[in-house]
């Protein structure tokens, strides 16, 4: 670029100095040529060594070729009898060509900085421990099974479990989020992440070509890959619009004066409405913002921990008309926890105390939430006798007393009389000595911002809202009601989710796609079988970055409104460049062809379209 800008500045002084020698001095027409080749040739020579190898390689009809015509056309045209010179015309055509050019090269650093700042996730070294001593390697020579140590400050290199330690995990550059995530001993550690507090010794559970960041990288880079249809249309285009152009040029230049009665006089007239009409044909703007735009998404998008698989899934996301969600994992935390505590003839905390005892040894979800809400397992009582009552739940004698905690089954099999309760989960029930003392609500959490999720999709005007669930009718329909969602369906196997999508897939408007959101592991068929299938929570899940079109890294719902809006804004933002383009050039063609543009009018409808069809598309990276 520096390159770039001394030629700029470099041409732009000869062009003074020229224009100085042709105002102060008579030289004959082929001496001012020689005078302004100088500037000519060296904002050119790139340009017109483009054109040649476009004409070598069979395929001339290009931009560089359409401005090396022009440009040497308005050079030769004073050699014409009765024409002017247009030299300095063509110097300023290139010129300007050049700085449009720079502007280009410019727009395309700024998204590839982008993309290099989540390349900066990408760890050079890592520590590993090999023969008693910590070694620093380069982390593809890191083989699973070994021990890495991670100091504070450091990159996490790559995928693996903790072996000891505990610390904090700074993981903005993969979510987009600054809150950090703890970890200890037995926790997954990804790779891209930074150590923020303790020393980690971690085992490698992945290669360095497996691991998520490498993933990751891998995705962003090649994204652009896949062309959205604006994309593919342009491309199309331009192969056709420009040989048409140098047809409609040639045929301007030569049939007028043919009609016209006095050919020798008026051919220059037409001749340089043709390469004013050539220079305005170009169709850089387009070409370049359209692809430019959808790149400045992708990159913008990914800082936020939204991870698009092509520009393809942009032209989808933004017609997004019906949401699917899974519901436990995507809409809820897939976690038990403790609702609520209604003790009969005891307090909460001691009917809390012994169910947390009394599961202290079962793998169950419900016994590990009543565990995690009662973690003073060392206490001074004496569990004794634990017995497992299949299909109804735990026996135990807790310092003497037999304490029983199920179901209604294991209430009435005792005889305790169990009453049931209005909050809506998974009751726990618990008796004492045969006597009901009592029962626990255990219910999967909804996420913090679930329900403002579904308000932003309605906002948006996504017009219908679905939850599917293999979850009880109860529960489904608690959940749904609470987050405002339009439609929901329960106790669901994973053919009847499939099934369900395939009807509203039928129901849907011909100009709108279903979107399906899950946690993409359990939900890769219907990922699959939607327009476009996007995976939350996706934080070193091989799963969902292998199966969904889009990946939001962290597990918040509202960043899938936010993945919609981000689409919706680059698609609008390509159509806004794509219309401008179009509309200014056509202006300026018909006036070129009329003799009413003048070669300033050719340049801006030219560099000026792309210059600012370029800095718009820069919007993008602000998402």
């Amino acid at each position: 670029m520096n390159k770039k800008l001394f030629r700029l500045i470099a041409t732009a002084l000869l062009l003074v100095g020229a224009v100085i020698i042709e105002k102060s001095a008579a030289l004959p027409v082929w001496q001012l040529l020689l005078v302004y080749l100088v500037p000519y040739l060296l904002i050119s020579y790139d340009i017109l060594g483009e054109a040649a190898e476009g004409i070598a390689e069979g395929e001339p009809f290009n931009e560089d070729f359409l401005m090396s015509v022009a440009t040497v056309g308005a050079l030769l045209i004073g050699f014409l009898p009765g024409a002017e010179t247009q030299f300095p015309e063509a110097v300023v055509v290139m010129l300007f060509f050049q700085l449009g050019e720079l502007f280009e090269d410019y727009a395309e650093d700024k998204s590839r900085d982008s993309i290099a700042q989540l390349m900066d996730i990408r760890p050079d070294t890592a520590n590993v421990v090999r023969g008693g001593e910590v070694q620093t390697v380069s982390p593809e020579t890191v083989g699973i099974g070994e021990t890495l140590v991670i100091k504070p400050g450091e990159k996490v290199p790559m995928d693996g479990v903790v072996l000891k330690g505990a610390s904090s995990l700074n993981t903005v550059a993969l979510t987009g989020e600054s809150l950090p995530r703890d970890v200890a001993e037995g926790d997954e550690v990804i790779s891209g992440c930074i150590n923020v507090s303790g020393l980690l010794e971690v085992r490698v559970t992945k290669t360095f070509g497996e691991s998520t960041v490498s993933k990751i990288i891998d995705l962003v880079e090649n994204a652009n890959e896949s062309k959205s249809r604006s994309e593919t249309f342009i491309t199309r285009f331009a192969r056709v619009y420009t040989p048409a152009v140098v047809a409609a040029a040639v045929l301007l230049a030569v049939v007028p004066p043919l009609f016209s009665g006095a050919f020798a006089a008026s051919f220059p007239v037409w001749l340089y409405r043709a390469l004013m009409f050539l220079v305005v044909s170009c169709p850089c703007a387009l070409v370049i913002s359209v692809p430019l735009t959808f790149f400045g998404g992708i990159g913008g998008a990914s800082r936020q921990g939204i991870l698009i698989k092509g520009a393809s899934y942009m032209d989808t996301l933004a017609k997004v008309g019906t949401v699917v969600f899974d519901k436990t994992g995507t809409l809820t935390h897939g976690a038990f926890e403790v609702n609520a505590v209604h003790p009969d003839h005891c307090d909460e905390h001691h009917l809390l105390h012994l169910a947390a005892h009394v599961e202290r040894y079962s793998t169950h979800p419900i016994a590990q939430s009543l565990r995690n809400a009662y973690p003073d397992e060392a206490d001074d009582c004496r569990i004794e006798e634990v017995e497992e009552v299949a299909g109804q739940g735990i026996r135990a004698r807790v310092n003497g007393d037999v304490v029983c905690v199920g179901n209604t089954k294991m209430m009435e099999a005792i005889g305790a009389k169990w009453h049931d309760c209005h909050r809506i989960g998974t009751i726990v029930h618990v008796s004492i000595n045969g006597t009901y003392a009592g029962h626990i609500v255990i219910a999967d959490q909804v996420k913090d911002d679930a329900a403002e999720a579904i308000a932003q999709l309605k906002e948006q005007g996504v017009a219908r809202t679905v939850m599917l669930t293999g979850d009880r009718r109860e529960v489904g329909d608690d959940v749904a009601r609470r987050l405002g969602i339009d439609e929901w369906h329960t106790e669901l196997l994973p053919a009847d989710k499939v099934a369900q999508v395939e009807r509203l897939l039928a129901q849907r408007r011909d100009d709108s796609r279903l979107a399906f959101v899950g946690d993409g592991i359990n939900d890769a068929p219907v990922l699959a079988r939607a327009d476009v299938g996007v995976a939350m929570g996706a934080l070193g899940s091989d799963a969902a970055i292998e199966a969904a079109d889009v990946v939001l890294m962290d597990d918040h719902p509202s960043k899938i409104a936010r993945a919609i809006a981000i689409a919706r804004r680059t698609i609008a933002i390509a159509r806004q460049n794509v219309v401008f383009a179009i509309a200014v050039k056509l202006l300026v063609l018909l006036l070129a062809a009329l003799g009413v543009a003048t070669m300033w009018m050719a340049v801006f409808a030219d560099v000026g379209v792309t210059v600012l069809a370029v800095l718009n598309a820069m919007r993008t990276l602000r998402n």
